[in-house]
């Protein structure tokens, strides 16, 4: 059965540091791509970034370019997302998700399976 489980969020201050992980279960991280997304209030569910295949190729929107960074442990069959100099426009929850055939950031009813969430909140 597959399963994602997101974790990491929090309260943290404009500049500040979040790492958010997203534990998968019930299948292999090489077959599949693993994104993030987020959703504030009243906004659309909006891709942030996303890593797939054998190499670990990774994509990112223009507004977490350079800030964000995603990485994989298949050991730990976990993907993370290293989130530095928090903007308050990057609060959010955060979801992970999946889907089996390359990243489709614009693209979130394509994905198959989705965590609960996490939500990150950056405020001084």
């Amino acid at each position: 059965q597959v399963q994602l489980v997101e974790s990491g969020g929090g309260l943290v201050q404009p500049g500040g540091s979040l790492r958010l992980s997203c534990a998968a279960s019930g299948f292999t991280l090489d077959d599949y791509a693993i994104a993030w997304f987020r959703q504030a209030p009243g906004k659309d569910r909006e891709g942030v970034s996303c890593i797939f295949g054998t190499y670990g190729w990774s994509f990112y929107s223009d507004s977490v370019k350079g800030r964000f960074t995603i990485s994989r442990d298949k050991a730990k069959n976990t993907v993370y997302l290293q989130m530095n100099s928090l903007k308050p426009e990057d609060t959010a929850v955060y979801y992970c998700a999946q889907r089996s055939s390359g990243c489709m950031m614009r693209r979130p009813d394509l994905y198959y399976d989705w965590g609960q969430g996490t939500q990150v909140t950056v405020s001084s």
